[in-house]
């Protein structure tokens, strides 16, 4: 079973749909999983110090069209919250980050920021540093520093579904960093480390920041990290950022800025939809809501159709029927504890290696081994 997501979210998981149930929020798409590793690597700094790979795979386009048939064709109608990246949604989301009430970007920073040369040191040496994420981040060059202070050079393997956005990121951090070497792989998760795993990498440290593993329900989040587990090797290890309960007070408000921005964040979906799609989304009839599920531990992020209304998408010749008061279920946040935390580590193939937390405890960075 592999869950449909991204981009937490940010994963844009490959699926291969055979007639099954696709869907988000709770739903598995059931299949047979295929990997490849037909890549097409291009060349675009001469000094050979970057490679980027690009995944022969990308079917993103017929994946929207159909997770938005499946998603708004269900009794509780869901959307997938990696199409929430566009190019306006990935400017959104990076205004975000930098709101007073969103807490998850600062306080990580901070957790790595006090705990790099410790994350270094248990690191080791001459291994790839590969990121679930483009590399544009603070976060990533305070690693990329750390590691660099304890390796004379470093290879460091970005994945990100957006090329672009690989490219632009490789460049910046080639002309600051002259010890390092990129392999940008244009590709979902899985794929690019599969594909990797094949290759003569003695050793591999693989991030995935931010706290997106909280994108996924219970029975999803296990699913994708044996997935990586299954890509890993003895030697290898993980580290991953994850949101931890607290006060609803600290919880609500981030996903409910007082600028809105998070609202606008959220309806860019329907917007997207009616630019790609051909769609006639009213976005002035329908409102972003987010709430914390206390029985789940999780905010709920959900669109509410201020009024009854009909809704066509041209491109899926199909009109879609909202009463007033119903919801587009567009995300999940779920936060843990740090016994659920180890529970997961356990359950997904990992062991415990070492936790980090901020000085308020709101959110942990992880490294898990292996077992």
């Amino acid at each position: 079973m592999l869950p449909s997501l991204k981009e937490a979210a940010l994963l844009n998981l490959p699926f291969i749909s055979q007639g099954k149930t696709l869907s988000w929020v709770g739903f598995y798409i059931h299949g047979e999983r295929r990997f490849t590793t037909e890549f097409d690597t291009l060349t675009i700094i001469d000094d050979s110090r970057l490679k980027v790979k690009v995944s022969r795979r990308d079917k993103s386009s017929e994946s929207f069209a159909q997770d938005v048939l499946q998603g708004l064709s269900s009794t509780q109608k869901t959307l997938p919250p990696k199409y929430f990246y566009d190019e306006t949604g990935s400017e959104l989301f990076e205004k975000i980050t930098r709101l007073p009430e969103y807490y998850p970007t600062r306080t990580e920073r901070a957790i790595i920021e006090k705990y790099s040369e410790e994350i270094a040191i248990l690191a080791q040496k001459d291994f790839a540093f590969i990121e679930l994420g483009s590399g544009s981040s603070t976060k990533t060059r305070l690693l990329l520093e750390a590691f660099l202070r304890r390796n004379e050079k470093l290879h460091y393997i970005p994945i990100d579904i957006s090329k672009r956005i690989l490219v632009e990121s490789a460049k910046a951090l080639l002309k600051d960093y002259p010890e390092l070497r990129i392999t940008a792989m244009a590709s979902d998760y899985i794929t690019a480390l599969n594909s990797l795993k094949q290759q003569n990498i003695s050793k591999k440290l693989i991030a995935f920041l931010g706290s997106t593993i909280g994108n996924f329900n219970e029975k999803g989040r296990i699913e994708f990290l044996r997935e990586i587990r299954a890509t890993m090797n003895s030697q290898d290890c993980f580290l991953i950022g994850i949101d931890l309960i607290k006060d609803p007070r600290i919880l609500e408000p981030a996903y409910n800025d007082s600028q809105g921005v998070t609202a606008k964040f959220n309806l860019n979906m329907l917007v997207r939809i009616n630019k790609e799609l051909d769609g006639n989304f009213n976005i002035g009839k329908f409102r972003h809501m987010a709430f914390l599920n206390k029985k789940m531990s999780r905010i709920e992020m959900h669109l509410e159709s201020t009024t009854r209304q009909s809704v066509k998408i041209g491109k899926l010749n199909h009109t879609f029927e909202f009463k007033k008061g119903e919801t587009i279920y567009t995300e999940d946040s779920c936060k843990f504890s740090k016994e659920q935390i180890k529970e997961m580590a356990k359950s997904s193939g990992f062991e415990m290696k070492r936790s980090w937390y901020d000085s308020k405890n709101w959110f942990s960075l992880n490294l898990f081994e292996p077992i």
